[in-house]
């Protein structure tokens, strides 16, 4: 057996081990369980754990506070207090998603055309072309001909969506009217099934409610996406090689 051979059955064979162990310690993890409730996990510091990433994310430019002699007023403020709404980049806003869409459309289309064309000759030329022809041939009929065509087509389309749903979302782009662009992003994972939502869209300040608050409606170019991912999602999905087929194949 040459080197390569080799080496390639050892590090399967050291593979294999690794995963019986795994699957053995979780068996005895397991069973130790038995007839108790699930144990919480202890409170630990999040920076320490594996795998864990600082976030980064968009953040206004800083401005330099200035106060006015003899005055309680503070430059850069809105108000004489303190405006809690979302209006610079990295701020925080709630966005109430709130779709209902209800679509149902039926069209009906039948159409039917026919036609007939005779065409007859008389006179000298006409007699003997009529001469030339068989003997049953008339010169009242000496070209005819006949068409007639029907197409019918019938659609339904009967949808019901409902999404009722809150959101956190980032201001991530302030636009030179005053306008601001948010973003936000929602994981929610129940055993081995994760779902998804994303929202984006442009707000102005105006639409936002005292609460720091925005209704979905009130978004433009708002963009909305709600999904998963995980074992059921997976077996909703054709596989990839079915949908291959389905795009090469012209039947």
């Amino acid at each position: 057996m040459s080197r390569p051979m080799s080496r390639l059955i050892r590090h399967c064979t050291l593979a294999a081990g690794l995963l019986a162990l795994g699957a053995c310690g979780n068996t005895v993890d397991r069973l130790k369980g038995v007839g108790e409730e699930p144990k919480l996990s202890a409170i630990e510091n999040p920076v320490s754990q594996p795998g864990y990433r600082p976030v980064q994310m968009p953040m206004p430019d800083i401005q330099p506070v200035q106060y006015s002699p003899n005055s309680l007023w503070q430059s850069g403020s809105r108000t004489f207090f303190k405006d809690q709404r979302a209006r610079n980049i990295g701020d925080i806003l709630t966005v109430k998603v709130r779709i209902t869409d209800n679509a149902k459309l039926a069209n009906s289309t039948q159409r039917n055309r026919s036609g007939s064309d005779d065409l007859s000759l008389e006179g000298a030329i006409g007699n003997s072309i009529v001469n030339a022809l068989p003997g049953d041939t008339s010169a009242d009929a000496i070209i005819g001909n006949e068409s007639t065509s029907s197409s019918a087509g019938s659609g339904t389309i009967n949808r019901s969506e409902a999404v009722t749903t809150d959101v956190a979302a980032v201001v991530t782009q302030l636009l030179p009217n005053g306008n601001l662009v948010i973003e936000g992003r929602q994981e929610v994972r129940v055993n081995f099934e994760m779902r998804q939502l994303i929202i984006a869209g442009v707000v102005r300040p105006e639409d936002i409610g005292a609460d720091n608050t925005v209704d979905s409606s009130k978004i433009a170019e708002a963009r909305f996406a709600y999904g998963g991912k995980g074992q059921i999602s997976d077996l909703q999905q054709p596989r990839y090689g079915q949908q291959v087929m389905d795009i090469l194949l012209p039947f």
